[in-house]
């Protein structure tokens, strides 16, 4: 399922915009492709990322992926819980799963994010 109230990208984050702010988690189905989340790398807060740029990895059975910066701007805050139990991620990713807070520098880079339609045409082909 993909939550209709959220941005995505094509690298299977989600997005959930806050005003000037982001909430960011990956989606349903990159947990899923990913397997059992065994290690969550969170970025640092106050770091400033640059849209499109790791933001940290996600480690599960199967892989390590990165995560990728949806937009420009600072990390204000991160999902500590998730050192904790980073299977929170397969359990409840759009919700108890979500990564980090980003203040956004650069509204406009909202626009380049995928509804939650194309989202859907997009794993829907893979």
């Amino acid at each position: 399922m993909v939550p209709s109230n959220l941005k995505y990208t094509s690298e299977h984050e989600w997005i959930q915009v806050e005003n000037n702010r982001v909430r960011v988690g990956i989606t349903e189905y990159a947990q899923a492709e990913l397997g059992d989340v065994v290690y969550v790398e969170l970025p640092a807060v106050n770091e400033k990322i640059k849209v499109k740029a790791g933001m940290g990895s996600i480690e599960s059975v199967k892989a390590v992926s990165d995560v990728y910066a949806p937009v420009s701007g600072e990390i204000i805050e991160v999902n500590d819980e998730l050192q904790h139990s980073p299977e929170l991620i397969n359990q409840d990713p759009y919700g108890k799963g979500w990564i980090a807070v980003i203040e956004v520098s650069n509204p406009d880079e909202l626009n380049n994010l995928l509804t939650a339609q194309e989202y859907q045409e997009l794993v829907g082909e893979k």
